[in-house]
């Protein structure tokens, strides 16, 4: 059994599939008692050797998805993390692959299997680790007497953690990268504007990056909101002993029927998000680093074609959204005071389903995630951009290249959790020779036969893209190089993940011409 012993004490691991993994390593203190909506504290140490096979608790977290988790967590050990290495020696210096999840800022958690780090540790020879960090109310709400973004100050002390005792697992403290997905993503794009995460990363990947960050105004009526539900003010004095489950419930409850006065955030039913509060985050992410503040980070990032299509999906739209909905849809979401014609005019063969989903999806993550590029090279910082096109198979073809697909992809989980909605039985696979584009430049992946190989086989597609993206995404941690050129303002040189994939200028230009010079500036209680 491995043993590795960190700045507490010794822990130990097992070995699966020739890998060393730890799981429930401590990272923080318990943020429960007199450290309820602290900032992260650091570990008490430990006498002997403690076992480190199981995944820590859950944080507290939303039920909306129908998963009692907050319920399961209720001894306050949430702060843990977990490591996937291929080799235990200080002097491997291997390149270090750090995960955060999404979920809105409100679900998530490092024990999803979708999240399991052997592929991506055994394929790529990284060291991979993945941790829980605060959600909902506990990590994001703004309250009298705590820190605002207690979520962030977690990743900050894990990724200290990184810094202090990734060594002793095999990993290069000097070869840190950071990534994740959707509330993930925007996750990075803070940690990129924080002062205090400055030095602890060296290479950055933000999927599908959310433009969702709070005002202090906004942040503090939703916290209302949330107390008001159990009849108390948004205060660490009333809210320190109230159960953590409890607490769930209420802030499920205030973001269900959010009042109108939460504008853009009220429409979306987003209650949680960073706070761009002025000092653990002193301004947006597009702003602090088109500024510089990760001007020595090397950034990929990228989104989906059609980010909004699992959405619609989940709330019984597909199909049905009409010409009311997109016209409202435009009206929030779409910037300036002409953005509703814009769109009309630059796409005008949409119908109101059509309409509906681009508005969101570039809202949301398409354009907040492409303006982070902008902003690295605007500070003449190293950026990749890439789209994921290729559509998912699952349920029957209709989700397309949706939000969250490129998560089971890069992870190369392609039958378990998550992946098998999106994935469905493996689908994807040709034996025709045919491809959706005509092209047929592309010969031979991995082994596996192409589209334009006269030996063609059936094509499993997510294997040979997940093989690609991890590719990519592993090369990028080793030496800050996904594969194809970096992005730049007058190329905008893009990696289009399909089959057959491609590079080329970013696909999605006609949104990117109406959203050109929206900076997306913190959320109000007002339309932008």
């Amino acid at each position: 059994m491995p043993e590795v012993r960190v700045t507490a004490g010794v822990v130990r691991g097992r070995v699966e599939a020739g890998l060393a993994v730890f799981r429930g390593i401590p990272y923080a203190a318990p943020p429960v008692g007199v450290n309820r909506f602290g900032a992260p504290r650091p570990v008490e140490r430990w006498d002997g050797t403690r076992a480190a096979v199981s995944f820590g608790p859950p944080v507290p977290q939303s039920e909306v998805l129908g998963r009692d988790a907050a319920r399961e967590a209720d001894d306050g050990d949430w702060l843990t993390l977990n490591v996937w290495s291929p080799a235990l020696d200080p002097a491997a210096g291997l390149p270090v692959l750090v995960w955060i999840y999404g979920g809105g800022y409100a679900v998530g958690m490092s024990s999803r299997p979708e999240y399991d780090g052997g592929h991506l540790a055994r394929d790529g020879q990284v060291v991979l680790v993945t941790f829980n960090y605060r959600l909902g109310v506990e990590g994001f709400a703004h309250l009298a007497g705590a820190p605002d973004n207690r979520g962030l100050l977690d990743q900050v002390a894990a990724l200290e953690w990184v810094r202090d005792n990734i060594a002793a697992f095999g990993g290069d403290p000097g070869r840190v990268t950071v990534f994740g997905e959707s509330a993930g993503a925007g996750s990075v794009a803070a940690l990129l504007a924080m002062p205090r995460a400055a030095g602890l990363f060296r290479g950055a990947v933000a999927q599908s990056v959310p433009g969702t960050f709070f005002s202090r105004e906004l942040a503090a009526d939703v916290a209302t909101a949330c107390a008001a539900e159990l009849g108390l003010r948004p205060t660490v004095a009333d809210l320190a002993e109230v159960d953590p489950a409890l607490l769930v419930l209420a802030g499920d409850a205030a973001v269900a029927e959010p009042p109108d006065r939460w504008g853009q955030a009220g429409y979306r039913s987003i209650g949680f998000a960073p706070v761009v509060d002025g000092d653990t985050l002193p301004d947006t992410p597009w702003r602090a680093v088109a500024a510089g503040s990760a001007r020595d980070v090397v950034l990929l990032t990228g989104h989906t074609r059609d980010e909004q299509r699992l959405f619609t999906a989940m709330a019984g739209l597909l199909g049905q959204v009409t010409a009311g909905q997109a016209a409202t849809a435009l009206d929030m979401l779409a910037p300036g005071p002409d953005g509703a014609r814009r769109y009309r005019e630059a796409y005008p063969e949409a119908g109101p389903e059509r309409l509906y989903e681009l508005v969101h999806s570039d809202w949301l993550f398409r354009m907040p995630s492409l303006r982070l590029a902008d902003a690295q090279v605007a500070a003449r910082g190293r950026a990749f951009l890439y789209e994921l096109s290729w559509p998912a198979p699952g349920m029957g073809g209709v989700l397309g290249a949706c939000h969250g697909l490129d998560v089971p992809l890069v992870f190369g989980n392609l039958t378990s959790g998550q992946p098998a909605l999106l994935l469905g039985d493996r689908g994807g696979r040709r034996g025709d020779g045919g491809d959706r584009r005509g092209d047929e430049s592309e010969r031979s992946v991995d082994g596996i036969a192409e589209p334009g190989d006269d030996t063609a086989r059936p094509v499993d597609e997510a294997a040979v893209l997940s093989a690609r993206m991890r590719a990519a995404w592993t090369a990028f941690a080793a030496d800050g190089d996904p594969g194809w050129p970096a992005y730049t303002a007058d190329r905008r040189s893009t990696r289009i993940f399909d089959v057959p994939d491609a590079v080329a200028a970013y696909p999605e230009e006609r949104s990117r011409l109406i959203w050109a010079g929206h900076d997306f500036p913190p959320l109000t209680r007002s339309l932008q």
